[in-house]
Parts: C-alpha cells; sequence; structure tokens
C-alpha cells in the first residue's frame, strides 16, 4: 500500500493522539485500496534435501526399483518425493485405467505431483508397499517398455496382497542416464485376473 507524506506542522499536531486513531481521508483510502489476497493453498510435499540416489537412471532395473522403493513404506512414514520426481521427465504423464459406473472404463491421467498429492494422506494412514514380482521388457535403443507385473501389501511380510496389477512403463535414455517418460497402471479385479505369463514363473517373465 502507497505511504501518504504528513507534513511537520500537521504531525505535530497529531503528536498527542493516540496511537491507533487515523486521519479520515487516509481512512477512506484504506477502505478504497484493494487488498491483496492469500495465496492459493498447494498441497504438496515439501521438498527434501536428497533430489536422487546414485543409482537410480543408471540402468532400467535400478529405475524402476527406485520407482518401487521410493513409494512404499509404513503409515506415516515421509516418503523422499523429490527422489521420484527425479525419476520422471518433466512432463510425465501417469496414468490409471478405472472401470466406469456406466461401463467401459477411462483413463484418468495425472501428473507426477498429482500422485504425491492425492496420495500424501493415503500414506500417512495407511501402510503401503508396492513391490514388482515379474517382468516382461521390450527394447529397440533408447526405448524400453517393461510390462511390470506388482502386488500391493500393507506390511513387508504379509503374505496375501491386498491388490495386484500391471505398471505398463516407458523409459529412455537421454545418452546419459534413464528416464520415465510415461507410466500407465490396470489393477487385476474380479472380472480381469492376471494369466499365468505374467506371474513369477510365466514365460519370458522374472
Amino acid at each position: 500500500m502507497m505511504q501518504r507524506w504528513i507534513p511537520a506542522a500537521v504531525a505535530a499536531m497529531l503528536a498527542g493522539a493516540a496511537a491507533h486513531a487515523q486521519p479520515q481521508a487516509q481512512t477512506q483510502a484504506q477502505a478504497q485500496t484493494p487488498q491483496p489476497q492469500p495465496p492459493a493453498q498447494v498441497h504438496t510435499a515439501p521438498a527434501q534435501p536428497v533430489t536422487s540416489r546414485e543409482a537410480d537412471g543408471a540402468s532400467v532395473d535400478s529405475t524402476v526399483a527406485a520407482l518401487y522403493e521410493v513409494i512404499s513404506g509404513p503409515a506415516g512414514a515421509a516418503r523422499n518425493w523429490n527422489r521420484m520426481r527425479a525419476l520422471f521427465v518433466p512432463d510425465a504423464k501417469l496414468s490409471m485405467i478405472v472401470p466406469q459406473n456406466h461401463g467401459g472404463f477411462a483413463l484418468r491421467p495425472m501428473t507426477v505431483e498429482d500422485y504425491i498429492s492425492r496420495n500424501m494422506s493415503t500414506f500417512s494412514a495407511n501402510g503401503f508397499y508396492e513391490r514388482e514380482i515379474a517382468r516382461r521388457t521390450e527394447t529397440f535403443g533408447q526405448l524400453v517398455h517393461v510390462f511390470s507385473t506388482y502386488e500391493l501389501l500393507r506390511a513387508p511380510h504379509d503374505t496375501k496382497p491386498f491388490m495386484r496389477g500391471i505398471n505398463s512403463i516407458q523409459l529412455f535414455h537421454d545418452g546419459k542416464r534413464w528416464w520415465i517418460a510415461n507410466l500407465v497402471w490396470r489393477a487385476e479385479d474380479a472380472h480381469l485376473a492376471l494369466p499365468e505369463r505374467y506371474l513369477p514363473g510365466g514365460e519370458d517373465a522374472r
């Protein structure tokens, strides 16, 4: 807000006034001046000092392993979200295939920041461990497609997962390291079971 300059004589006349008294003209000016609005609140994770680990991006294996590791942990444990951010290209999309109430399916896309924001409360309240149990990989030069079978657990030693599915992960190499370009996943359900070829011991799976 702009300051109003008051002549010295007027200031002297006002010296004995109470500290909270304000000239009427100044009060009117304040009322007419638009007040700044507080910035919009963004629900996201606080920055953390470690953005990546040396092995992240060094190979397809280490990059995929880092993806599973960074989102897993006990209830309330802080995730290293900066490490997750460092796995993806800036414009990467993460998308989930979900059933529609009226039938059919939809692709629900999100950014890395969307994923972080949407899952912070869930990870605070519940243990969440995602691990890879099988994989099929296609490679062509700097392009790799990993069809990664996952299972979800509440604790690392649970004998039965509460969910399984497929992560379709596209990676590319920029000449220095591997990056995740896109990730699409689809969970198993009562109408779609994982076939044997995508399970441990299946053909070409590991």
